[in-house]
């Protein structure tokens, strides 16, 4: 029997009417999909009936199935002949280890392909009103994981981060905020520089909170902050407080 096909599909940032087309034809086709905690699981809808769902879910210090093992049930179900969507939140390929994946189907020469996905970096910010780039104030962005997995040695630059780009987005680093903060502060990063904390972007649930990077971790405990949520450092946060005072005007004037 030949493999069937295995498709690593970005599921968005989070608001379920952010995926892409190809990705809802991928999980229509799907006889078994294979879901990440971060994919809205009002995404499942589109798959067809009698699908199996299997909940591959990760958060902070607790897997409900180690990576190890979700590669080992996605190949079993490809050599078996069903066809595999694997479904996670963001895209595959930024921080969602689908590199991994796609590694170990290939070297078992099983077919897939990677369905990309909006990354949270752009979907929340944007939700946000937080341009990553903006003339005069930001001509690049980097993104980087805020926690490591066990066994990484080569620890994150925060020397270069601080001082080579001109937005900043960390992923995973609510817990180790303080941290990144006395990190970026130490390579010569202004205290100054303003912050965003965007908790569960692009969902109803969404909240923002702003600051300055001295003071961001002190002000992310007060208001609770809890993940998922993504951190954006630069200038570019100046703009969202822009737009709100600009929409807020607006509204004046109409009301």
């Amino acid at each position: 029997m030949r493999p069937a096909a295995v498709y690593l599909v970005g599921a968005g940032p989070g608001d379920p009417e952010l995926i892409t087309l190809k990705a809802i034809r991928r999980l229509r086709e799907a006889d078994v999909v294979m879901y990440d905690r971060l994919a809205s699981e009002e995404l499942l809808e589109y798959a067809k009936p009698g699908a199996e769902r299997v909940y591959c879910g990760k958060s902070p210090g607790r897997h409900s199935m180690p990576q190890r093992e979700i590669e080992k049930r996605m190949i079993e179900y490809a050599l078996a002949g069903r066809t595999v969507v694997r479904l996670k939140g963001g895209d595959p390929f930024v921080f969602g280890r689908g590199g991994e994946e796609a590694l170990a189907l290939a070297e078992l020469g099983i077919p897939y392909e990677i369905v990309p996905g909006v990354t949270s970096a752009i979907g929340a910010a944007a939700s946000a009103r937080i341009p990553l780039t903006h003339r005069g104030l930001s001509a690049s962005f980097a993104l980087v994981t805020g926690n490591r997995c066990h066994g990484d040695t080569a620890p994150v630059r925060w020397d270069l981060l601080a001082q080579g780009v001109d937005t900043l987005v960390v992923y995973m680093g609510v817990s180790r905020l303080g941290e990144i903060r006395s990190e970026l502060l130490r390579h010569g990063k202004s205290p100054a520089t303003p912050v965003a904390l965007i908790e569960r972007g692009t969902t109803a649930e969404q909240r923002v909170i702003t600051g300055t990077l001295d003071h961001i971790h002190k002000l992310a405990e007060a208001m609770k902050l809890g993940n998922p949520a993504l951190i954006v450092i630069g200038d570019v946060v100046l703009v969202r407080e822009q737009l709100l005072l600009l929409e807020a005007e607006a509204r004046l004037q109409i009301g």
